[in-house]
């Protein structure tokens, strides 16, 4: 457009219009009552996936706060023996019932206690304690508290008519109950720190954390490379290769306590078969203790380093024991790779470790990935492999291994489930590193 001047002005243009304006969805009632009818089917599930996980974790959570020792699991509670001293079976001879009572706890008070007991007939009681009654055959003695560690004696007197003589019954027959109350430490209001204090104020917690990292990052490494080399020999087809693809899945299949009862028995630095093999080359001057000797002094350039001998033969059996799983994903991968890829690759002049790390590798990211997550979480939590090998001697000892010793070698559970919440807690942040960085570069 032009104006008088000469000058021009733009036209005034309409915005544009969506071709395709988009709609609200509505939901028809009829779908509404579906969703709802599908939420309550799904709630049972629910629920029950969400109690399995969810309460042992908070269970974890208030004992780590709790002055809890094993011994406090079963709360304090009164225990009663009776005895009889004197004849019974002899008419109007006294003799005397008594009731030691004794408090199972050290530590808690049990207060209203009440002990209930029936004699026989014909029994009829002279002198009573008093803190017991008796009304007709029943006796109740009651006592205010019984204090930690305390023991108590109830006594009563009593004779026996001639018709309970002619046929006497002993007055232990018949069990006394005793109920009591006492404080529960695991559902009362006293929490604490200093389950954590202890822990991470030890040294040996620090140690032991940097083994269970060392032990967690090679063993995963060392499963997924050992898997990766498995996958890659057997991906290509020769003769045998279903029943050597069998052999490989044997680590991982058989029951842990045989494999690791085998490697201790080939291991072992008197009798074991791998130590014959080194004293018959010439390789070693004495039979080499793997699960037992925490260091090796290893000379290198003129410099001495120690090699952590245990650890490494622990991580060399986590590796092994593992990587058929590593092996399993990796191998379905590779084959859903095209070979048109390979084979225009070779037409190129690649060589094989060009179209490994060309082709190969970066279609296993993803799954090196999903493989690493995985594998380090199982191994950060594994505790039956080192167990059974070394019960975390020789430098083995792992946060896992910990939890067991603080819990029920030194009965100490809330020192234990410290630890577990700790592990909780390195894995959280271990998993949302990953999540955040590690898994949106692979995407």
């Amino acid at each position: 457009m032009t104006t008088s001047h000469g000058t021009h002005t733009p036209a005034a243009t309409a915005p544009p219009q969506d071709p395709s304006p988009k709609r609200k969805s509505k939901i028809g009632p009829m779908a509404r009552r579906e969703a709802k009818l599908a939420l309550w089917m799904l709630a049972p599930t629910f629920l029950i996936v969400l109690g399995v996980v969810l309460f042992p974790l908070l269970a974890n959570f208030w004992i780590s706060v709790k002055p809890v020792k094993l011994s406090d699991l079963r709360p304090p509670t009164p225990v009663v023996s009776e005895r009889v001293r004197g004849d019974f079976d002899v008419a109007g001879e006294e003799f005397s019932i008594q009731y030691r009572m004794r408090n199972s706890s050290r530590e808690g008070d049990i207060t209203d206690v009440v002990l209930i007991d029936t004699l026989p007939t014909g029994i009829t009681i002279t002198k009573t304690d008093p803190a017991c009654s008796v009304t007709g055959t029943e006796v109740r003695c009651t006592l205010e508290q019984l204090e930690a560690g305390e023991r108590n004696r109830l006594e009563l007197t009593a004779i026996a008519d001639e018709s309970f003589a002619a046929n006497p019954v002993s007055p232990r027959d018949s069990e006394p109950t005793v109920t009591g109350s006492a404080e529960n430490i695991l559902t009362n209001s006293e929490f604490t720190l200093d389950n954590f204090a202890r822990i991470f104020d030890s040294r040996e917690f620090w140690s032991v954390l940097w083994v269970t990292i060392a032990y967690t990052v090679f063993g995963t490494l060392g499963a997924l490379v050992m898997g990766l080399f498995a996958a890659q020999i057997l991906n290509k087809p020769f003769a045998g290769r279903s029943i050597i693809r069998g052999l490989f899945l044997f680590p991982y299949v058989a029951p842990v306590i045989a494999v690791a009862f085998t490697w201790v028995i080939l291991l072992d630095p008197f009798n074991g078969t791998f130590n014959a093999i080194l004293l018959r080359m010439n390789l070693a001057d004495e039979g080499v203790n793997f699960f037992g000797q925490r260091a090796l002094p290893i000379d290198i350039l003129g410099m001495t380093f120690e090699f952590p001998l245990a650890l490494a033969t622990v991580i060399a059996f986590e590796a092994w024991r593992y990587f058929p799983l590593s092996f399993l994903f990796i191998l379905a991968r590779m084959q859903s790779i095209s070979s048109d890829m390979y084979e225009a690759a070779e037409v190129d002049g690649a060589t094989p470790l060009q179209q490994f790390w060309h082709i190969s590798l970066p279609q296993l990211l993803g799954i090196l990935s999903t493989l690493f997550l995985l594998r380090f979480i199982w191994t950060f939590n594994k505790f039956d492999d080192i167990f059974l090998l070394t019960g975390g001697a020789a430098g083995t000892r792992t946060l896992t291994v910990d939890v067991y010793e603080q819990g029920f070698a030194l009965s100490n559970l809330g020192a234990g489930a410290a630890v577990a919440v700790a592990i909780f807690i390195l894995l959280l942040i271990f998993a949302v590193f990953y999540f955040k960085f590690v898994h949106r570069e692979d995407s």
